[in-house]
Formats: structure tokens, C-alpha cells, sequence
């Protein structure tokens, strides 16, 4: 089984590509829905971050208040490595249970979907890393679309990640979404049939149903 990591700044096309890898039969972890489900349910975490944080970023009900810990930790470098220092572990701990069910299930490819890849030590699980990286411009509209908000606040969220060209210097592979999907589909298809074994994705694709 290939692991394949995916990461690059938010807009750029990132769904796209990792559709492109369902399609050969990998499974796909995405670390931000991982994420978000622990901020409401993984009680360890949730402990370590009241014990940093303190009780103020938790309401009544005891369920984590994101904006008060945004508001602490966008301000301060320090407070955000630490947050980062805590959740990454309990992220990289829940890819790895997801790596050995998706290998147990014979998968020819597993695929990373992480922003934080490099930063969080998850590109150590991957056997290729490849960057999906697009033009400011193109990732503001796609941004504005897709999430209903501001031209001011997509700029911002743009403006708070790094740049296109820091993924794709630490990445093995780039897709630069400069054209249609179909385009950008192509390019994935192309990349990934280099990648990934074809006796394998022919394996999988011959199982039953039931057994996938």
C-alpha cells in the first residue's frame, strides 16, 4: 500500500485531486474533520487543553469554546505551538489507526489530507508527498463561493497560511491548479498511475463489494 500525502494551502483544489485517488481505491483521511470530531469528542485531548488553556475556553456544559481559544492563541506564537504540541499528537495518533485498517483492507493507496502535513510530522508516514497549489486569485474566489464570507476575511485566511511556493519546496510532487477541473483531474490521474502499483488498483477493483 502507497501512502500518499496531500497538502497546500486552503482553495486550491485539494478536494478534487483526493477524488481523483478514491476513484483508484484509496481511503482518505482528512486531518481537519479528524480534528474538529476530537475538539467535540476525544475527552484526553480536551483534558490536556483545559490543563494548558484553562477553564475559560470551555463553556458551562464543558463543550470547548474554539473562538476563546482562537482569540488566545492567533495573538500568541507561544500559546498556538502549544496547541499545535497538543493536537497534532492525538491527530497523527487517530492517521496511524487509519493507516493499519486501510492496509488491513488490502487498499492499494491511503491518502493524507492535511494543511499542517509537514508541520505536524505526518509526512514521516508517507511514502510521496505532493503539493496542490493555485494562484492567490483563484483560491480567493473559490474561498468566497465556497464558504459564503467576505472578500476582507478570505484575504485574511490567505494572507495567515504560507504561500503556494513553501509546499511545493517541501513536497516531492506539485499539481498547480492554473486551469479547469478537468484539467487539474487529468493532471492528478496522470501523477497518481506513476505512484500507485496498477496491479494493485486491478486487485482491488476485482474484490467484491462486501470486502471493500
Amino acid at each position: 500500500m502507497v501512502v500518499i500525502g496531500i497538502t497546500g494551502p486552503t482553495g486550491a483544489g485539494k478536494t478534487t485531486v483526493l477524488n481523483v485517488l478514491a476513484e483508484f481505491g484509496a481511503e482518505v483521511a482528512d486531518c481537519d474533520a479528524l480534528y474538529h470530531n476530537m475538539l467535540e469528542s476525544d475527552e484526553s485531548m480536551l483534558g490536556e487543553l483545559k490543563i494548558r488553556f484553562g477553564e475559560g475556553v470551555f463553556g458551562a456544559d464543558g463543550t470547548l469554546r474554539r473562538k476563546a481559544l482562537g482569540d488566545i492563541v492567533f495573538g500568541d506564537p507561544s500559546a498556538l505551538a502549544d496547541l499545535n504540541a497538543i493536537t497534532h499528537r492525538y491527530v497523527v495518533r487517530r492517521v496511524d489507526g487509519f493507516l493499519a485498517r486501510a492496509k488491513e483492507e488490502g487498499r492499494p493507496a491511503a491518502a493524507i489530507d492535511a494543511v499542517a502535513l509537514i508541520e505536524s510530522g505526518l509526512a514521516e508516514r508517507c511514502d510521496v508527498t505532493v503539493a496542490v497549489t493555485a494562484d492567490d486569485e483563484l483560491r480567493l474566489r473559490r474561498i468566497m463561493a465556497r464558504e459564503g464570507i467576505s472578500e476582507e476575511y478570505a484575504r485574511r485566511r490567505i494572507a495567515a497560511q504560507w504561500p503556494s511556493s513553501w509546499y511545493e519546496a517541501r513536497c516531492a510532487h506539485t499539481l498547480r491548479n492554473a486551469g479547469s477541473k478537468e484539467e487539474l483531474e487529468a493532471a492528478a490521474r496522470s501523477l497518481f498511475l506513476s505512484i500507485i502499483p496498477k496491479e494493485e488498483m486491478e486487485i482491488w477493483k476485482k474484490r467484491p463489494p462486501r470486502s471493500r
